[in-house]
């Protein structure tokens, strides 16, 4: 079974039905993946100001109403609560359970929200003929909490995460320029280079995801990631929040190419 070929909503009724359970990088070529992050109505506010003010880390493409599991604008008929392959349970900032759904956990309450992904990104990538280690390699993306702070928002707050890809220095600004016309993906890298000047103390040790090779001459680059509601979460310690799990994500029906600036 290719699951690049396959389409999005073949893919979420396998997710749907637990014959698919991993990590979600490379599934339905062409088409825009999300983060995923569901909270109470008492703060949800809070973190859609969040994501208003943190817009490269949390680009938001779409809001769920209260109580409503159903995706209106990125899919046709997807639940939110089945189609992602897996989930995670916080509470009070603390992970405390992974599901490969969470039907039984939904409230009347839960305001979801779905965010934009850089595996979104990636096809344009290839295409182009810039590598994407974690791809060739078969793993998950290698994701990092950064020593730079989000800019906060009611009780939200904490460390931005981001994603690496290693490439070689003639690669880069040619993955700059595709990425940073994709803004509803996280955009442009955030940082190129030196893993210690954002705090990543061992490049070889991702906090999410899997390590990948870097290759002799190869740049390490990094974009924000949408794990980061994840770092924020362990920070504000809202009651309850339910989050994809790192490299998770749901795949929507929208057109990677539609998602351009």
């Amino acid at each position: 079974m290719d699951d690049s070929t396959m389409t999005p909503k073949a893919v979420r009724a396998l997710i749907r039905q637990g014959k698919l359970t991993g990590q979600t990088s490379g599934m339905c070529a062409g088409y825009a993946q999300a983060n995923l992050l569901v909270l109470p109505r008492a703060q949800a506010y809070d973190f859609l100001l969040f994501t208003q003010r943190n817009p490269k880390s949390c680009p938001i493409l779409e809001v769920g109403d209260v109580g409503s599991r159903l995706v209106k604008r990125m899919a046709d008929g997807a639940d939110i609560a089945t189609d992602i392959p897996k989930y995670r349970v916080w509470e009070n900032g603390v992970l405390t359970g992974e599901f490969t759904e969470i039907s039984h956990l939904w409230r009347d309450d839960f305001v979801y929200f779905l965010i934009g992904c850089s595996f979104s990104f990636e096809g344009e990538l290839l295409a182009a003929g810039v590598p994407v280690r974690h791809i060739e390699e078969g793993k998950n993306v290698p994701m990092y909490l950064t020593n730079i702070d989000c800019e906060p928002a009611g009780i939200f707050h904490g460390k931005l995460v981001v994603s690496m890809r290693p490439m070689p220095a003639d690669q880069v600004i040619r993955a700059v320029s595709i990425t940073a016309s994709m803004p509803r993906v996280h955009g442009a890298p955030i940082h190129i280079g030196d893993p210690a000047k954002i705090g990543i103390s061992d490049i070889s040790k991702p906090d999410f995801g899997d390590a990948v090779t870097i290759r002799e001459g190869e740049i390490p680059v990094f974009w924000c990631c949408g794990v980061t509601p994840q770092s924020v979460v362990m920070s504000a310690r809202p009651p309850i929040a339910i989050s994809h799990a790192p490299g998770h994500m749901f795949i929507t029906d929208v057109k990677n190419s539609l998602l351009k600036d």
